[in-house]
């Protein structure tokens, strides 16, 4: 549902009437928040009301192919101007309920609410799986193996509806999930990315660290020999992979919320801003290197010693530097090398290990965070950059479309536009560009599809009914 929550968000209508039988936030209740209006564009127009339109524009362009060229089905094709039928729990939740709850939290519009408890009850069955994990889709033969994001990926749209509704149902079957991994006797935070559909087990030994935020910097932070870039990557069987993934990019925004919203230690805080202005400039680097500006879906960092540190991990050569008296006065990882394109000298430390762009989100997403909670207008500059590059490169009569061979200067153009370059890519370049904060960092909450969803308190009969701590 990215065409119900994108619109509300510039819209100036709102309709505040509610539909008898469900819970809906008083006025004066923490979770509620006034619809969004599109904010009064200034006059004359200054530099971002102006970019910010063009991003609307752009929005309005690629969803009227949608409609023309591919409704009902789920996703455009931009070059070929036809449709996508597949349907995935996993999408189908983040996508099409969280949009309908965003939609109604923005506007308090009760049909909406009433689709999003049909969806959320329709996708119940989803659930009902031997292990409690969902089945991942519609496709005949599915992987009996379930992403441990995906499965996981359920929790705030089916707690939030169980809280809108009253329906205890939608809680405890998502609640299973937590469940399953509480009991998984997990070590050190590190979850294996593939679990049995059957019996609720691991699968395989790639992992990712959600031990807490610090596992994550101490153990998979490291910076390649040369240009000193700061990445974060996974482990298989132990060791570091050395693996970049542009799904990544989303970790340094993460690592700046946690830094602007929580109580932390002044030391803790200063080592996430670092880790998160570190790890962004790289995101933004994979895509400046490029002949198209867009950056590789995934890239093999070169790994080694660095400095007097033989390890390479970023917090070694962190406590180097500053047993050294804090020489050059920016930690390593945060100097901001130059940029390198093709055909020049100078060695980039990686190399692309998939050379497609597929319109993501991630980095976007981390340089709105990183503009909100640090004012640097430099990641709003090089926010529009990359939409000047999408512009260019990946726009069709249709919509726009992913494209393969970034470093090339003729990319070869996919016939695929993913719904969530709609729903999030877009809309995170809008937010970006526009002066007014629409969405408040401290009072909504981005789902996975980007859909914004309201900060609430329970109510003492679901603390009670769901064990939920005080």
């Amino acid at each position: 549902m990215l065409w119900l929550v994108f619109p509300l968000i510039w819209d100036r209508r709102s309709r505040k009437t509610h539909r008898p039988g469900y819970i809906v936030n008083p006025p004066n209740h923490p979770g509620h928040h006034p619809p969004h209006l599109r904010p009064h564009l200034p006059w004359p127009p200054t530099l971002w009301s102006t970019r910010a339109e063009e991003v609307r524009d752009a929005f309005l362009h690629a969803y009227s192919g949608y409609q023309e060229f591919a409704v009902p089905h789920d996703e455009l094709l931009p070059v070929s101007g036809g449709n996508d039928t597949y349907v995935a729990f996993f999408e189908t939740t983040i996508r099409y309920l969280g949009g309908l709850l965003s939609a109604y939290a923005l506007s308090g519009e009760p049909l909406l609410l009433a689709r999003a408890d049909d969806l959320g009850k329709a996708l119940l069955p989803a659930l009902n799986t031997s292990s409690g994990l969902p089945i991942g889709g519609t496709k005949a033969g599915w992987n009996p193996n379930v992403l441990w994001a995906e499965a996981m990926s359920c929790q705030l749209e089916y707690k939030y509806l169980a809280h809108l509704t009253g329906r205890s149902q939608y809680y405890h079957k998502v609640e299973a999930i937590m469940d399953i991994m509480h009991n998984a006797n997990i070590k050190d935070g590190l979850y294996p990315t593939l679990w049995n559909l059957k019996d609720g087990t691991p699968t395989n030994s790639a992992y990712v660290d959600l031990n807490s935020a610090k596992g994550i910097i101490d153990n998979l932070l490291f910076l390649t020999p040369k240009r000193q870039l700061l990445y974060v990557t996974d482990t298989i069987g132990g060791k570091p992979s050395h693996i970049f993934e542009h799904l990544s990019c989303f970790l340094p925004g993460l690592l700046a919320l946690g830094a602007h919203t929580l109580d932390l230690a002044p030391a803790e805080k200063q080592i996430h801003e670092w880790a998160a202005s570190g790890l962004a400039y790289t995101c933004w680097t994979s895509y400046a290197d490029q002949a198209t500006g867009l950056g590789p879906d995934e890239m093999v960092m070169v790994a080694g010693a660095t400095q007097n540190v033989t390890s390479g991990r970023w917090v070694d050569v962190v406590a180097d530097w500053v047993d050294q008296g804090r020489p050059g006065g920016l930690p390593p990882g945060l100097h901001e090398p130059p940029v390198v394109k093709v055909g020049t000298t100078e060695e980039r430390d990686y190399y692309a290990k998939k050379n497609s762009y597929l319109l993501r989100p991630e980095t976007l997403e981390s340089f709105y965070i990183l503009w909100r909670t640090t004012g640097d207008e430099r990641w709003r500059e090089r926010g529009w950059s990359v939409f000047q590059a999408i512009q260019k490169f990946t726009r069709t009569k249709y919509g726009y479309a992913s494209i393969r061979l970034v470093d090339n200067a003729f990319p070869t153009m996919l016939d695929e536009m993913p719904s969530y370059f709609l729903a999030e890519t877009l809309k995170y370049l809008y937010l970006l560009f526009t002066d007014e904060e629409l969405i408040p960092l401290d009072r909504w909450v981005f789902n996975t599809e980007a859909h914004p969803l309201p900060v609430f308190e329970w109510t003492n009969w679901e603390k009670a009914e769901y064990n939920i701590l005080s």
